[in-house]
C-alpha cells in the first residue's frame, strides 16, 4: 500500500506470479489517501519497482497506479451513475483499468477448436447441487450444449 509500503504478502504475490508464469502485471498502490507526502509515495513506488526487478519482472516498465480503492468504492456506492471525470478517486480506478488494457495483452483464444474445460474445483452448493468450476482452455459453450465429462471413470455425456 502507499501508506505502508510493500507488505510481505506483496512480495509473496510477485514471487507466486513469477513461479506460475504470469508474464505481465500492473500494480495498484492502494491507500494513497493516507499518504500526505508525495515523496513518500515515490519512495514506495521505487521500492515496488526494485522488488519487481528482484523477481525478474521489468520494474521500470510496469505501470503503477496509486489510488484509494475504499474511497472509489464509497463514491460508487453513493453515486452508482458516476462518470469518468466526476471524482478523482474513481478516475484512478479508470486509469488502472486503462493501464491493464494497454499493458496486458489480450490472450489468444482457440474458439475454433472443441470445447475443453479443465475442472479446478467441485463444490456442493445448497439448492444447486454439485457444481464444477474451472478454466476454459479452448472452444466455446452455449446453454443447452452437450458436454462430455472425462476423468478417472468412464466418459459420460
Amino acid at each position: 500500500s502507499g501508506a505502508d509500503g510493500p507488505m510481505p504478502q506483496t512480495k509473496e504475490h510477485i514471487l507466486l506470479a513469477k513461479q506460475v508464469g504470469v508474464p505481465n502485471i500492473v500494480v495498484f498502490l492502494n491507500k494513497e489517501d493516507q499518504v500526505d507526502d508525495a515523496e513518500l509515495l515515490e519512495l514506495v513506488e521505487l521500492e515496488v519497482r526494485e522488488t519487481l526487478d528482484k523477481y525478474e519482472f521489468p520494474g521500470d516498465e510496469i505501470p503503477i497506479v496509486a489510488g484509494s480503492a475504499l474511497l472509489a468504492l464509497n463514491e460508487l456506492i453513493a453515486n452508482p451513475t458516476i462518470k469518468r471525470g466526476d471524482n478523482d478517486w474513481v478516475d484512478k480506478i479508470y486509469k488502472l483499468m486503462d493501464q491493464v488494457d494497454a499493458y496486458i495483452p489480450t490472450p489468444q483464444r482457440q474458439t475454433d477448436k472443441p470445447f475443453l474445460l479443465a475442472v479446478e474445483d467441485v463444490l456442493s452448493i445448497t439448492g444447486r447441487g454439485t457444481v464444477a468450476t474451472g478454466r476454459v482452455e479452448r472452444g466455446t459453450l452455449k446453454v443447452g450444449d452437450n458436454v462430455e465429462v472425462v476423468g478417472l471413470k468412464d466418459t459420460k455425456t
